[in-house]
Formats: structure tokens, C-alpha cells, sequence
């Protein structure tokens, strides 16, 4: 059995089109044609587009918009067929959808979970099927649940966090922490990159509250109004997620204690990354581009047609590719502003 490759790439590469060598300072690149055999020569797709079906979370905030949209955008530019369902944020209609999807005999299955324990069955059937499957950002309960992944680095954003919120208070203070959903993947590696990260401290960092969100900005605002009556003296908020944190800023403004602490957030909205430049409460973000749709799809193409990625020896794609996150403060927002969502 092949041990699972890990490829870690940077955050830029996240782009449209999936390109195998860059850096993030580079303007998004075509891919270059791949050096593999042609699909014919090598069993895979000929003569006829490659079919690719799509299934996301609904977009009930930006990040998960421009994650449907980057797919759209790639597919379109690549002549791929996108087979796109509607976007749901229940679990029970999301496998029902995936079901669907199979049903129409894609070449590549390309699924970013709602949850990635409910979605786990229904995708090693599609494996099983012989439908290879992209599994973006939250993971299955089970490699055997794709052929490849590609997501951000969950632990290193909250590695990133607590690095930042450390020397900002020089490790002494209490911070709040508001979570993404409870439960997957990538919440459960934000808190312990999180957790792990403060302990240079030796204690001086408390986590005096940490509560779920699901990435919502109403729940967002309802869950920090709920931790400022709760806790009189908060030095810094962690949250999960930028447009979560919007709500989080709404809440403190509108109990004047905005003087008191500051927040970070993760992902990289436009919204975030223009507070951050204004300077004050919002002070730092963790590149977690939803760009990665976009090379999905781009990796799917590669896959059906049996190539791998054009700089790379191996003619195959890795089974797993982790864009770091990249910490943005206002000292260099100007220069990342426009990967913003």
C-alpha cells in the first residue's frame, strides 16, 4: 500500500488554475500544459470534457460564496463540465444531493462537507463506484473517503493566532475564543493550534470562555454579547472565521468596550483585511483563501485525465495538498488586499 503524500503548498497557489511552483507574493499563473502522457495514452478522458460534480455547504456568508463561485470561475476556464448542486448547510440533504450527483456518472466527484463525518459514507461509495474524490477543507472521518484532499492548514491558523495574541500581550491576559461548528475538522485543529500555541506562555494566557459560532456573524454577535456580560475583563478574541467576527465586532462596539481588547479572525475577507488596515480593534487575519474550490476543480481535471502536476516528476497528483496560513496584520495588508473575498 502507498503511504499518503503530503504536499505543502503556498497560499498563492490556491488560485484558479493550480500551478506547481509560485510564491505568495506572484499574481495568480495558467497552469503550464503537464509534462504526463496524454489522457488517451494512459486510459483517461478523451475526446469529450471532462465531467466534474461539485457539492458545497449553502453560502450563508462570503467565504463559502466565493468557494462556490472560484469553482464556477475554473470550470469555465478549463472547459470542464460542472455538475453544481445547490448549496446546503444540512448534512441528511447534502448526502442526498451527493447521491444525485453520483447517479450522473461524473469523472471526479469534488465535495467541500458540511460535516465531514456524515459525508464520509456517501463518499466511499463514490470511491468505491470508481469515482474519484476531492475532499476540500473539512475532512472525511476516513482517507478512504477520497482520492485526494486540499485545504488550508487549521492547526497553523490557530498556531498563527496564538503567536500573535501572545506577543501582542506579552503572555499575560484573558482571551475569549469563538469557535467555528463543533465537531469537524476544521474547528478541532483551529482550538488545538490554539491551545498548543499558548503554552510557551506557561499559564499567563487564559481561555476564560470558548463557544461555537458556526461561523455565522448573527450567532457570532449573539455569542459575544453573551461572554461580555459573563466576563469583565477580556484582553483578546480569538475567533474562527472573519465574517464571524464581524458580529463579534458589533457586540463589543455596542458595549463600548472595544477599548478594552482586540480581535483576530481567520480566512481573509475584504471586510477584515480593510479594519485591519484602519488600525485598532480588528488587528490580525489568517490567509485561508477560498480560492482552493478553484484548484480543486483544476485538480479534478488533472486527475480524470491521469496527469499530475506539471512540475512535479510523479505522474499523478498527491493525495494531499495544505496551503499554510499566512498571518495579516496592518503592517502588511496593503500587500495581500487583493486575495481578499
Amino acid at each position: 500500500m502507498k503511504r499518503p503524500r503530503l504536499l505543502v503548498l503556498p497560499i498563492a497557489l490556491a488560485t484558479i488554475a493550480l500551478t506547481a511552483c509560485t510564491n505568495e507574493a506572484q499574481q495568480p499563473q495558467q497552469p503550464a500544459a503537464s509534462q504526463a502522457p496524454s489522457a488517451q495514452e494512459t486510459g483517461g478522458v478523451s475526446g469529450r470534457a471532462v465531467k466534474v460534480a461539485f457539492s458545497a455547504p449553502g453560502a450563508d456568508h462570503g467565504w463559502l460564496k466565493a468557494i462556490t463561485d472560484n469553482a464556477r470561475t475554473a470550470a469555465d476556464k478549463l472547459g470542464v463540465e460542472l455538475l453544481l448542486s445547490e448549496g446546503t448547510n444540512d448534512s441528511a440533504a447534502q448526502v442526498s444531493q451527493v447521491e444525485t450527483l453520483i447517479s450522473q456518472k461524473p469523472d471526479v466527484l469534488v465535495i467541500l462537507p458540511n460535516e465531514g463525518g456524515p459525508l464520509t459514507p456517501v463518499a466511499q461509495k463514490a470511491m468505491q463506484a470508481g469515482i474519484p474524490v476531492v475532499n476540500v477543507d473539512r475532512e472525511f472521518s476516513t482517507p478512504a473517503a477520497y482520492r485526494t484532499w486540499i485545504g488550508g492548514d487549521n492547526y497553523g491558523v490557530g498556531k498563527a493566532a496564538a503567536d500573535f495574541i501572545a506577543n501582542e500581550l506579552n503572555c499575560q491576559g484573558n482571551v475569549v475564543e469563538i469557535q467555528g461548528i463543533a465537531g469537524i475538522s476544521v474547528t478541532e485543529l483551529r482550538t488545538k493550534g490554539f491551545t498548543d500555541g499558548i503554552k510557551r506562555c506557561n499559564g499567563g494566557i487564559k481561555i476564560v470562555a470558548s463557544q461555537p459560532a458556526d461561523f455565522s456573524p448573527d450567532k457570532g454577535l449573539q455569542v459575544m454579547e453573551t461572554m461580555l456580560q459573563g466576563q469583565k475583563k477580556i484582553d483578546a478574541v480569538y475567533t474562527h472565521d472573519d465574517d464571524m467576527a464581524m458580529g463579534v465586532v458589533q457586540a463589543i462596539k455596542a458595549a463600548n468596550r472595544d477599548d478594552e481588547m482586540f480581535v483576530t479572525g481567520a480566512g481573509g475577507s475584504k471586510d477584515a483585511m480593510n479594519l485591519i488596515a484602519q488600525g485598532g480593534l480588528y488587528r490580525a487575519t489568517f490567509l485561508y483563501n477560498p480560492s482552493m474550490s478553484g484548484s480543486a476543480v483544476s485538480i479534478a481535471k488533472l486527475i480524470a485525465e491521469k496527469k499530475g502536476l506539471s512540475d512535479l516528476v510523479e505522474p499523478e497528483v498527491p493525495s494531499r495538498i495544505e496551503l499554510p496560513a499566512t498571518t495579516v496584520t496592518k503592517e502588511n495588508v496593503a500587500s495581500v488586499q487583493n486575495l481578499g473575498y
